[in-house]
């Protein structure tokens, strides 16, 4: 189900901006706090033109350069499943409650996007 909220959480994507409660399966990859290489599989919990937000247990930092991957429903191809490849930076980091190491991330992405095929 999708769900349009205002985004009052992306206050660092811009004023009253709306977005998408899209739980889709999300690869995020990037260097983690400590410099290394990582690559997580986590969900969306919001997306707008502007940017997203998901939880990771990777820690990274504020103004890291992170990919997303994103598998599209199959629907929106003819069943072809196709994923939404956009880069950006880290804009905004907030621990997530109940006792896990999970962290809240805010990505404001690039102004460039790929959407591909699953195998290209």
């Amino acid at each position: 189900m999708v769900t349009k909220i205002p985004a009052d959480n992306m206050d660092l994507l811009g004023p009253k901006k709306q977005g998408f409660t899209f739980p889709l399966p999300t690869q995020v990859e990037g260097l983690n706090a400590k410099g290394r290489d990582f690559s997580e599989e986590t969900v969306l919990t919001f997306i707008s033109h502007e940017g997203s937000s998901f939880c990771l247990k990777n820690p990274i930092q504020v103004g890291s350069r992170l990919k997303m991957i994103v598998d599209l429903p199959e629907r929106l191809a003819d069943n072809v499943p196709l994923k939404l490849v956009i880069r950006g930076r880290v804009a905004k980091i907030e621990a997530v409650s109940g006792g896990n190491s999970a962290q809240r991330v805010t990505l404001k992405f690039d102004s460039k996007y790929i959407i591909k095929p699953e195998d290209a």
